[in-house]
């Protein structure tokens, strides 16, 4: 175990990035997330590894460059603040109503985090779509259970982050230990 990585998880459009982008601010070792990379970079080379086309090609994308991520920051010294981790990629299957495959499973087993998860609920006053986030309202709010049902599954404390603003959603962190 990785006690020094911490996960943010939790729906879409709930502050996960805005709240990463304040704690790199600060200092810490932040790993962005992986999925709107990945469907930057298929929708420009034309692939289909996208949610709304072939979904099981896209988890495997995610599984690829959270591990790389993962493997690259046991390089860094002092917390390493994760947006969404490897078992965020389980749930994404289960909400998909897609098997996980056993190497995805065993991965997720494997490669663990700190014992306590950042969850940002969802919060409808803040939540937007983009040409990434195509989530509705209804499918953000199923993520951030799934994603609770997910890690609480594998062992983690959930910590819920307040509805509130960013500096204030970091300073919670941070009062957290996570140094």
């Amino acid at each position: 175990m990785n006690d020094h990585f911490f996960v943010v998880t939790g729906g879409p459009g709930a502050g996960k990035t805005s709240l990463i982008t304040e704690l790199a601010r600060r200092g810490y070792h932040t790993i962005p997330e992986s999925g709107r990379a990945i469907i930057r970079e298929e929708m420009q080379s034309g692939g289909d590894a996208l949610p709304w086309a072939d979904r099981m090609a896209y988890a495997e994308r995610m599984l690829e460059r959270d591990l790389r991520a993962y493997e690259d920051a046991q390089a860094l010294s002092g917390p390493v603040i994760f947006d969404r981790g490897i078992p965020d990629i389980l749930g994404y299957l289960t909400l998909c109503g897609l098997p996980v495959p056993p190497h995805v499973a065993a991965t997720a087993k494997a490669a663990r985090y700190n014992a306590r998860v950042f969850l940002t609920p969802y919060w409808d006053e803040i939540f937007a779509q983009d040409t990434e986030r195509t989530q509705t309202r209804t499918e953000a709010e199923a993520t951030c259970a799934v994603m609770r049902e997910t890690y609480t599954a594998l062992g983690y404390e959930i910590t819920e982050l307040p509805r509130t603003d960013i500096v204030t959603r970091a300073d919670f962190v941070c009062a957290q230990r996570v140094n």
